[in-house]
């Protein structure tokens, strides 16, 4: 896999899959990539240019522990595209990438063409999601056969009594099935110290966040599950208010990984916005 040197010297990895006009992908976790696979298929019609975050996957463990911070992660991505030679990127993130994503967007707005925010997040922009939203949502599974123990669990942690994360897990597949627990296996954070400070103290600036992109002036696509738990679609209906230009795509029978869901509808929505 190709390497290249983040501005404090920390040797960061990233992979590339498929042809075509390239786009940057930033995954969430923080986490190995290797879990957005090809996206679905989306490699078929754009060349994927996924980067590993500092200390996962291939890319190396940084000697300033605090350099994993969200904020400071921006500049990594902004190296990446310095690498690559490239005046402008198409740019996507997934889960916590999309903080990364959003805070790029927001220093850096001259240098993004098009901006796709997948299962977002909304530290960045400080979009509040209640418990009851969640529980709400949830209920939508009432007939899968995992929903008892699944509700159950999460209704503890939203009331501050429990905290079984892996219980609720299939809420986060539009079917847990055994891709989906494959996919979950696979794909849960290694780095314990990278997703610790990933939120630490000073990483997002939600006020100043939102004040930048107020004029940010690419084409922006917020996509989520009808299902997705961690971005439910009535917080990225409020997230998509933060741009001037935005677009909010809610894919049936999706959870917080819509290309796993439903490839050819995900790849479909997404290869649509990116070719404008």
């Amino acid at each position: 896999m190709p390497t290249f040197p983040a501005p404090d010297g920390t040797r960061l990895s990233y992979r590339v899959t498929g042809e075509g006009d390239p786009v940057v992908c930033i995954p969430g976790g923080p986490a190995d990539s290797i879990y957005l696979g090809d996206l679905g298929g989306l490699s078929t019609y754009r060349q994927l240019i996924v980067l590993d975050l500092r200390g996962t996957g291939r890319s190396a463990i940084p000697q300033d522990a605090s350099s994993y911070r969200c904020d400071r992660l921006v500049d990594d991505v902004e190296a990446l595209r310095e690498h690559l030679g490239l005046p402008r990127v198409d740019l996507l993130g997934h889960s916590a990438g999309t903080n990364i994503a959003t805070q790029y967007a927001a220093r850096h707005p001259e240098n993004v063409s098009r901006l796709a925010l997948i299962g977002p997040s909304f530290r960045a922009v400080d979009v509040a999601i209640t418990g009851e939203t969640r529980l709400e949502l949830a209920q939508l599974r009432e007939n899968e056969p995992w929903f008892p123990a699944a509700f159950a669990a999460l209704r503890a942690i939203t009331e501050g009594t429990g905290s079984d994360w892996e219980a609720v897990a299939p809420f986060f597949w539009g079917r847990w099935d055994a891709t989906a627990q494959k996919h979950h296996a696979a794909s849960r954070p290694s780095n314990e110290e990278a997703v610790a400070l990933f939120a630490a103290e000073g990483a997002f600036s939600p006020k100043s966040t939102r004040a930048a992109l107020a004029s940010f002036e690419a084409p922006v696509l917020l996509l989520t599950g009808e299902f997705d738990l961690n971005s439910p679609p009535v917080a990225a209906a409020a997230f998509a208010e933060a741009f001037p230009d935005a677009t909010l795509a809610v894919q049936q029978g999706a959870g917080h990984y819509p290309w796993l869901d439903d490839a050819d509808r995900f790849v479909t929505t997404t290869e649509t916005f990116l070719r404008g």
